[in-house]
């Protein structure tokens, strides 16, 4: 059976030689319907929606209680120790052990960044130095709500990601699906599952899948860009949040599906001028190019998706080797990740909370609500900027304006900004995708930019 195909030459029967058993067959199935039930498929519990990896998120910080906080923090410790003990021992007792090496041994400022998030974790948790580190909407937000969501969603789904990516679901829905992603979006049709795991269960999420899909050659340089900075939304289960939190939860429907609609605008729109339209078709080089959606003629699009998770799903030898991996995720993640949200995060809010910085930066943002007849334009001006700090923060300035209309429109905008360096933007720099800090910031206001003026307009017309 030849191994190395060109699909737009080849027919259909060229390329089944192989005949497929029930055992190949259920080898992909599998593990992609665990998979599928995992991340995709919403849950109704108690009236909120969420997932199966959601569930298990829950559980486990329930059952880790008052533990978790600290445990978090140990880990915060534990990273920069493990950080600054590694990067000083020389090359030739690390090279032995290339796994943790990838994890620990990392340039001098992202090892400052680790230690300066241990500090920030530890202030917090013993309430020890400037009282604006350890404040209840600053590090207080970070160690006790934010990063405990953080460690447990991306525990599990780094140890049961594998089944969206191995097992060859990714293939299958992305053969599938192509023909509608290629032309609206410019993207694999792959991209549609790193969207929907985002709006079933987390954003971070769908950054993490595809992060991972960009290292293993699934994306483009300017795929993996677009999709990360502009399918990484909100899940219905936050949205459902921001909704209570902004005070028109009885308007919900209305709500989601005005920020569905700008999303949609964003996504079409963004990817198409710079910085994103200037990133190169190339992948990421220690993987090259894996991927091809393409359909030989003469063949029906369903049983070419089949094949194709099926040949995947071959290519798993050790399930045991696939277990590893995720495992290895967990620990980079929580090593590398967490402290660069403790930190950057601290720091973001202290600014938004403690300083007039974004008050300043949103004046010029006051005329432009006026146009849209945003009413309380002048209070409403930073919740429009303040998302790039953090998703919730619109929301909990929006809180304290009368207008429900102003109200509506925030909300919305904070569940389509996307950037926000919290989380999502920590995650991408920190990631090989090919974002730098400022280009984060560009795509954040052409974000702002095309999505108030339709929420605004969605607001008046139809709702108002």
């Amino acid at each position: 059976m030849k191994t190395t195909y060109e699909y737009n030459q080849q027919t259909y029967t060229d390329l089944n030689e192989k005949e497929y058993t029930a055992k190949h067959y259920a080898k992909f199935i599998i593990p992609s319907m665990i998979g599928i039930l995992l991340f995709l498929i919403p849950i109704s519990i108690d009236g909120t929606i969420t997932i199966g990896l959601g569930l298990m998120a829950d559980a486990l910080q329930q059952a880790a209680g008052p533990y978790l906080v600290p445990g978090l923090t140990a880990v915060l410790v534990l990273s920069a120790v493990f950080t600054i003990i590694w990067s000083a021992l020389p090359q030739t007792a690390t090279e032995r052990y290339p796994a943790v090496s990838a994890i620990f041994k990392v340039p001098a400022l992202w090892a400052a960044l680790r230690a300066l998030g241990a500090i920030a974790g530890v202030m917090t948790l013993m309430q020890w130095g400037p009282a604006v580190v350890g404040h209840e909407f600053t590090g207080g937000v970070v160690l006790y709500d934010l990063l405990p969501v953080l460690a447990v969603w991306f525990l599990f789904a780094s140890l049961f990601m594998p089944l969206l990516l191995e097992y060859g679901l990714m293939d299958f829905i992305g053969t599938l699906v192509r023909k509608v992603m290629h032309p609206l979006f410019k993207l694999p049709g792959r991209s549609s599952v790193d969207a929907m795991a985002s709006w079933m269960g987390s954003g971070t999420v769908g950054v993490l899948l595809t992060t991972k899909q960009y290292e293993g050659g699934y994306y483009s340089r300017r795929e993996a860009a677009v999709v990360a900075t502009n399918f990484s939304i909100a899940s219905i289960a936050f949205s459902l949040v921001i909704a209570n939190v902004i005070g028109i939860e009885h308007m919900f429907l209305e709500f989601y599906f005005t920020v569905v609609v700008a999303g949609i605008a964003a996504a079409i729109i963004c990817p198409r001028i710079p910085p994103l339209s200037l990133k190169k078709d190339t992948y990421y080089e220690p993987a090259g190019q894996q991927i091809n959606e393409s359909v030989p003629e003469n063949t029906s699009t369903f049983k070419w998706a089949v094949k194709q998770g099926v040949d995947k799903a071959e290519q798993v030898t050790s399930p045991k080797a696939v277990a590893m991996k995720g495992v290895r995720n967990v620990i980079d993640i929580w090593a590398g990740l967490l402290p660069l949200v403790m930190v950057l995060g601290t720091a973001a809010l202290i600014i938004a909370e403690f300083t007039p910085v974004f008050d300043i930066l949103s004046t010029p943002v006051v005329p432009f609500l006026e146009l849209l007849r945003i009413p309380e334009a002048e209070a409403a001006a930073p919740a429009v900027i303040v998302g790039f700090a953090d998703m919730f923060l619109p929301a909990v300035i929006g809180s304290g304006i009368e207008s429900e209309l102003t109200r509506f429109v925030i909300g919305v905008l904070s569940l389509t900004q996307l950037i926000y360096m919290s989380e999502i933007g920590i995650l991408l720099i920190r990631s090989k995708i090919p974002l730098k800090l400022w280009e984060l910031a560009v795509i954040f206001i052409q974000r702002t930019l095309v999505t108030l003026p339709i929420a605004a307009l969605m607001a008046h017309w139809l709702f108002f």
